[in-house]
């Protein structure tokens, strides 16, 4: 009876012994499970920026917007954008539109540096910070991402001098072909220019109607400019694609000699200098200047402090120079950073 009892009860042993070990391995199981499901690298939800496009009409913005998306992707963020198409009613409704999908911080390009003011109130109601691209507003937000348009505009006017007989010598006739009205970066590209070559008594300017930085309007204003016009020196324009709109008109009407001064780099207008047909080029990097907005609105999500205005830089690329920018395979030469 007592080797039964002790048999029994080894087997009571040995079975609560093997429950307990059972028991424990499911546990560890449970914990390991419990784990792996919680929040890790590959739950977490990407940082989402939101884009709000003045237009995607234009060569510049369309290269913008590209190495935006390129570069939030490396850096595992994702870039949702919208075309407000000029339309400032537009714009406002559709920076709404991507603070109710759930962004994290907005890149803005206003069609209007005034009319956008919904739009950032909007946001700073939704606790999102807002890094304005390539055109400012009067409001504040927590940096500007942009270029020196006025200097551009000096350098233009410049290089126009120089093409025109040189300062204190430069004579002619000069045709601006003009941006978008109340555009900063027209006020400011026209600005820097004249700031040089109103210094000079022998050059006459004549203003186009504005052209909205596109080269079918550009082609259209230039014609007309040229019939009251015949005898024009220099064309500079707020942008490589609308002096390449006034380029195609002198070739239509077989008229050679007339210098060409354009802004933004556009890589046609770098080929057509290295070829002879334009004379320069002040750069606008739209690649760098992508990418650059994409790093700050990344960084202002960190906490980090930037100043007012950050700065992409700029430069002259005449026949001097061309051919360390030509490289087809671009859109807008790369500035050499």
């Amino acid at each position: 009876m007592n080797k039964f009892i002790k048999k029994a009860s080894l087997v009571l042993v040995l079975v609560l012994t093997f429950m307990l070990a059972a028991g424990c391995g499911q546990g560890q199981q449970k914990n390991t499970n419990s784990s792996s499901s919680s929040p890790s690298s590959s739950n977490q939800k990407k940082v989402v920026i939101g884009f709000s496009q003045v237009t995607l009409q234009s060569p510049f913005y369309v290269a913008l917007m590209q190495a935006a998306e390129n570069e939030a992707k490396a850096k595992g963020a994702q870039l949702v954008y919208v075309d407000a198409q000029e339309n400032i009613q537009k714009q406002n409704n559709d920076v709404q539109d991507l603070i109710t999908k759930g962004i994290n911080v907005l890149l803005l390009n206003p069609v209007n540096p005034d009319g956008v003011a919904p739009a950032l109130a909007a946001a700073q109601k939704a606790n999102i910070p807002v890094v304005t691209v390539d055109r400012p507003t009067t409001s504040k937000v927590a940096t500007f991402v942009g270029r020196d348009n006025k200097e551009m505009g000096r350098l233009a006017g410049k290089k126009a001098v120089e093409l025109l007989g040189g300062p204190g010598h430069a004579k002619g006739v000069v045709v601006e072909i003009q941006g978008a009205a109340g555009d900063r970066v027209m006020m400011a590209r026209r600005d820097g220019f004249h700031e040089i070559v109103d210094k000079e008594p022998g050059i006459k300017v004549i203003q186009s109607p504005y052209c909205d930085y596109t080269r079918s309007k550009a082609v259209k204003a230039f014609q007309d400019i040229l019939q009251a016009n015949p005898k024009i020196d220099l064309v500079y324009a707020h942008n490589d694609d609308m002096a390449l709109g006034a380029v195609q008109v002198l070739d239509q009407n077989n008229i050679k000699g007339v210098k060409i001064v354009g802004i933004d780099g556009l890589m046609e207008a770098i080929v057509a200098i290295k070829g002879g047909k334009y004379d320069a080029t002040v750069l606008n990097d739209p690649q760098y200047l992508g990418k650059l907005a994409v790093d700050t609105a990344l960084g202002v999500l960190n906490g980090e402090k930037y100043p007012e205005f950050i700065d992409a830089g700029t430069g002259l690329v005449d026949k001097q120079n061309v051919d360390q920018y030509v490289d087809t395979s671009l859109t807008f030469a790369s500035s050499k950073k």
